[in-house]
């Protein structure tokens, strides 16, 4: 990363700046301005978020928001209701107060002196959400916006279920966000009334994990926010950008296909990241990208970014499976539309795929896994704090059941989603179906390329589920997340089918055999044929941004992962603890500590058996002002139960001043 110290204009920072809604609530603010932008107004870029500007993303905004504001724009981050230093309550994600919050703030930035009218809106995660959420309700300033690592499907591709099967990370999310909701308003910018306003939030704080839990098909909570629903509504022009080891990347071929609006489309081999400092890389120049973009939209200035392909890929090579890289090899291809004309499907019949079954003679295979399949998944979102992706797969694959092709007398090259469509037969009401597509090495390493996880009881869709009827076959449509990957010479391709996922997936209530018809059942992949133009694309330019935060390390980050397995009760551990270390920012001399530990059990015989356990602990001081918050929520689950217990405790010094229990029993709905 190259910092650039000398912009072209020169920078100035004003923080708090507060922005009234209009039933009294203050949201804080840091804005960077362009110097004399009062006397000759710019356009304005928005971050609006919920992690707070003053620690919790203080560091990537330094590196962000000035670039932008030296570059002739008013950069605009303010903290959403009910969080930072922000007044109010925040009580779920995604509500419509907080779109309501942000038209007020456009409506605000586009009024002020030092801004012309024009506004972009800008974020990643929650952020690329909201901005996409924002767009949909057309606010006259808004002309364009970048949302990245973000999904117009709130149900079906987001953190809580996939493909109908209820995610562990909608219990890792939901633990997230009640341990960063404990942390404190700073006194240093609230004064006195800091203390009430903690314990208001503390004391209001909601359980996520059981609003998301009462939810448990594609209902009108989820509708809310999915811009899928409309995606006509949306007139700005929209940039979506994801990363190959994000968990957010089918949204952007999706969003390219069904937005009407100008728009393009990127994905890299980036985990959940901003792309200028996002592993595995390379990394790019993204905010030299994003000037492009914002010039183009918001200064009217021929960029020429709108003449380029609307879609732009990283296409993968092979490597040696690991948990982490410093870069993934490949090269940027590109496809003119997309939907692609010159995607073609290439069909691999299972019953071709299996040695020695004559699938003519109405040949199965049984798949049933054991509960504990998925030592090797890594993270089902990796968010850059390292050894989060996928193992070698061998040791799931051997708990599955696997199809492989013979060794590819050439290389093959895929882009988009790949397809199982299968003929099955289950001895149970309610099943799982994982598939996952490996690239198998010539010495056997075996490295995932894609997944994909179906609830069968939403094989028709997951408005109403349908249980499955026991002894009779059942066709289902599977696809995986979208890739782009080079299967080389001599390499096989393979699928592998399971029945559980665990700790990515919940299992489902009972054990489940499926009988898999080979003969109609298939795999089909979206071959791409190599295109001249991939060679004539522009490279990004390189990674640079505003200088660094100063902070100093008071002590190290530690992380470690381990799977564990218990050889008197058979049962299977996967185990976490991530630590940031402890950090204090020069400027404002915050102090600041996030530690989490995670805890997932099962026995490979009993679904019933699986419990999860996180707990967070919040740390925030500055000299003699300490506070502290623990949080911990546990979640099991009986035949027709989801249980929840949770606590929460918050410490001023030494006093502790709120304590909260919960416990909740939702049904299952066929998850």
């Amino acid at each position: 990363m190259r910092y650039i110290e000398a912009l072209p204009n020169r920078v100035v920072m004003h923080d708090p700046v507060w922005v009234t809604m209009s039933d009294g609530t203050p949201l804080a603010a840091r804005i960077w301005l362009p110097e004399g932008a009062e006397a000759a107004p710019v356009p304005a870029i928005l971050e609006y978020l919920p992690y707070r500007r003053r620690d919790g993303t203080a560091m990537r905004d330094a590196l962000t928001h000035p670039y932008f504001a030296g570059h002739g724009y008013a950069a605009v981050r303010v903290d959403m209701r009910g969080t930072g230093d922000s007044g109010g309550l925040l009580l779920d994600e995604y509500l419509p107060q907080e779109q309501a919050d942000a038209l007020a703030v456009i409506d605000w930035v586009a009024r002020q002196p030092w801004c012309n009218g024009a506004v972009g809106m800008m974020g990643i995660s929650w952020g690329g959400f909201n901005a996409l959420q924002v767009a949909a309700c057309r606010p006259p300033a808004l002309r364009a916006i970048i949302s990245l690592c973000s999904t117009d499907d709130r149900y079906a591709d987001d953190v809580h279920y996939m493909g109908g099967a209820l995610l562990l990370d909608n219990l890792r999310w939901a633990s997230t966000m009640f341990g960063y909701q404990t942390r404190p308003p700073d006194p240093e910018v609230v004064g006195e009334r800091w203390r009430d306003m903690w314990v208001a939030r503390l004391e209001a704080e909601p359980l996520m994990l059981r609003n998301w839990l009462q939810h448990q098909t594609r209902d009108a909570y989820w509708r809310h926010g999915s811009v899928c629903e409309d995606p006509g509504a949306i007139a700005a022009a929209c940039y979506v950008i994801g990363g190959w080891a994000d968990s957010y990347s089918n949204a952007v071929p999706r969003m390219l296909e069904r937005l009407t609006c100008p728009r393009k489309g990127l994905i890299g081999p980036w985990a959940h990241r901003y792309p200028h400092f996002a592993t595995p890389g390379p990394a790019i120049g993204f905010l030299q990208e994003a000037l492009r973009w914002w010039d183009h939209w918001l200064k009217g200035r021929d960029t020429g970014i709108m003449d380029e392909p609307v879609y732009r890929v990283w296409l993968e090579d092979p490597v040696p499976p690991a948990t982490d890289y410093a870069e993934r090899p490949g090269r940027w291809v590109a496809e003119d539309t997309w939907p692609s004309a010159r995607i073609t499907w290439q069909d691999l019949p299972l019953g071709a795929l299996a040695p020695g079954v004559d699938a003519s003679t109405g040949a199965t295979r049984r798949i049933a896994t054991p509960q504990d399949m998925g030592e090797d998944a890594g993270a089902w979102c990796a968010y850059g704090a390292g050894h989060e992706l996928p193992g070698d797969q061998r040791r799931d694959d051997a708990l599955s059941v696997c199809f492989d092709t013979g060794p590819l007398a050439e290389p093959t090259e895929i882009l988009g989603a790949p397809l199982l469509e299968a003929t099955i037969v289950a001895d149970a009401p309610d099943a799982l179906l994982i598939a996952r597509l490996c690239d198998v090495a010539p010495g056997g390493a075996s490295l995932r390329v894609s997944y994909g996880v179906l609830n069968l009881t939403h094989r028709d869709g997951h408005e109403q589920p349908v249980k499955l009827p026991v002894g009779r076959p059942v066709t289902v449509r599977l696809a995986l997340n979208d890739c782009a990957h080079r299967f080389p010479a001599g390499h096989r391709i393979r699928l592998a089918l399971s029945t559980g996922y665990w700790p990515l997936v919940w299992p489902s209530p009972a054990p489940v055999h499926l009988d898999i018809d080979l003969a109609a059942s298939r795999l089909r992949l979206p071959r791409r044929p190599a295109a001249p133009g991939d060679a004539r694309l522009a490279a990004f330019p390189p990674p640079e941004a505003a200088p660094p935060l100063d902070r100093v390390i008071l002590e190290p980050p530690r992380l470690w992962r381990r799977a564990l397995h218990d050889q008197v009760s058979g049962e299977a551990c996967f185990e976490m603890r991530d630590d940031t270390g402890l950090y204090r920012i020069l400027a404002t001399g915050l102090e600041y500590r996030l530690s989490s530990e995670e805890r997932y059990t099962i026995h490979p015989e009993d679904p019933l058996s699986a419990h999860a356990d996180i707990a967070f602990e919040m740390h925030n001081s500055r000299g003699a002002w300490r506070t502290r918050a623990v949080t911990r929520t546990r979640l099991r689950a009986t035949p027709t139960s989801f249980l929840i217990e949770a606590t929460l405790d918050a410490w001023e010094g030494d006093k502790r001043l709120v304590a909260r229990n919960w416990d909740a029993v939702i049904a299952r709905q066929g998850v």
